[in-house]
């Protein structure tokens, strides 16, 4: 029996999953995919539309970690890393520059590829592109925005600077100092997207068997791979991992690649018309330059969806929503009486570089590890990535740096300390220039 999802937003109003049943006995496909969040339903529904032979397994339901509890924002940059910096910190072994900039690349059409595959599969998710902005919230950190905005401009990318006249007009509010932006981005459901995919992956051939954790995965006798869950078993050519901060014991060192870091969800109640025009008027997705970061986007029904992130877990829910309905009051003034519907929150993975890491763990086992928050549309693009690996496409011609050791992190058992720690300090470093 599969968990409850959260009392999230997303679960009361995303569309019904399709119908799926656990894997039962032993089954035989030519890739196994382990996990139904955006990772493994993209990569299932590349290798389907490939005409490849895949089977999906889900330890709960369709985007019940991660893909079907973040905020929904869709947007094609890392979260702490510039163009500049992923480009020099690919290391000549895995590519160097070149490989660097193919991944800066698709990066940068990750988000164009999220809203591509809702129109061509005509998934109901709420979806909207009308650009994400990150507003600065000092002036100091207009530099930031200015050299992120000239890095993602050489590469390509439809970005613009924003003073902070047009930046108020674009918010609502004069919190911010301008910023800048990418017209590509934007918001949706996440957990309808996640569902909209496994219907799409199901049509297109991929077999889908939720509440099927994986326990271990060992070779197969004749070649191949055995995924053994609690009441089958799947054979399969090839395995692409894309679990993340829910990964489980079933390969060694890999959860140990990433921390698991709450990230607080929220909604409003409904606002009036009149106040939901003038926050964000033209609909788009915001996140700041902040560390301990302010995120705002609205639901198609004028809930004001945000959150934040808290120290240690205690109390959560309470201190949550003191928290940010402080913070709602002083950045956008004119909301009136702030009351909360929905409350949620789930792990997010964090690398210690910032990075994802996509790993050759064995021969035919593909996975990567570390979203950083930027989860939404860059495990839709480096699924895609992987079911070309699967189906032929050499590893060097990945648009990836491919890593054959894995990056565990020193004192992962510790790593509550550390989540706290980090906050704090990205708390103090928030207000100095």
């Amino acid at each position: 029996m599969t968990e409850p999802l959260p009392n999230s937003l997303w679960a009361a109003t995303a569309p019904a999953a399709p119908a799926t049943t656990p894997l039962a006995g032993d089954a035989r496909t030519g890739v196994a995919v382990v996990g139904g969040g955006f990772t493994g339903l993209s990569a299932a529904l590349h290798l389907a539309e490939a005409g490849a032979p895949v089977t999906l397994l889900e330890a709960e339901a369709i985007g019940w970690g991660a893909s079907g509890r973040n905020n929904g924002q869709v947007i094609p940059t890392l979260s702490r890393i510039d163009p500049d910096d992923i480009v020099a910190a690919t290391p000549a072994e895995l590519g160097g520059r070149d490989k660097g900039e193919q991944l800066v690349g698709l990066i940068r059409d990750s988000a164009a590829l999220v809203f591509d595959l809702i129109r061509k599969h005509g998934i109901a998710a709420e979806a909207v592109q009308n650009g994400w902005i990150q507003p600065a919230h000092r002036a100091s950190r207009l530099r930031l925005s200015e050299s992120r905005a000239e890095q993602w401009a050489r590469r390509g990318a439809p970005v613009r600077l924003y003073s902070r006249v047009e930046m108020a007009t674009l918010t609502g509010t004069d919190h911010w100092h301008g910023g800048w932006g990418n017209t590509t981005g934007g918001r949706i459901n996440p957990l309808g997207f996640a569902r909209g995919l496994a219907d799409a992956a199901i049509k297109a051939g991929a077999v889908i068997h939720t509440g099927s954790p994986v326990r271990a995965i060992r070779p197969a006798a004749g070649g191949g791979w055995v995924l053994e869950t609690p009441r089958g078993t799947l054979t399969a050519e090839r395995v692409i991992i894309g679990t993340q901060a829910y990964t489980g014991d079933f390969w060694p060192g890999l959860r140990r690649t990433i921390v698991p870091v709450r990230s607080y969800q929220m909604a409003t109640s409904v606002l009036s018309g009149n106040i939901r025009r003038t926050i964000l008027p033209e609909g788009h997705a915001l996140s700041d330059t902040r560390g301990d970061l302010y995120f705002f986007r609205f639901d198609e029904s004028g809930r004001l969806v945000t959150g934040g992130a808290l120290m240690l877990p205690f109390a959560w829910d309470s201190r949550l929503r003191a928290r940010i309905a402080e913070r709602l009051r002083r950045v956008f003034p004119q909301i009136g009486e702030i009351r909360f519907d929905y409350t949620w929150w789930g792990y997010i993975a964090a690398t210690k570089d910032r990075l994802p890491h996509l790993y050759d763990l064995a021969p035919g086992v593909l996975g990567w590890t570390g979203c950083n928050g930027r989860g939404v549309a860059l495990a839709i693009a480096l699924g895609r990535e992987m079911a070309r690996a699967s189906t032929g496409t050499p590893l060097r011609d990945i648009a990836a740096p491919v890593e054959t050791r894995l990056r565990t992190i020193a004192g992962h058992a510790f790593r509550s300390l550390g989540i706290a720690w980090n906050i704090a300090a990205a708390r103090r470093l928030d207000a100095r220039d």
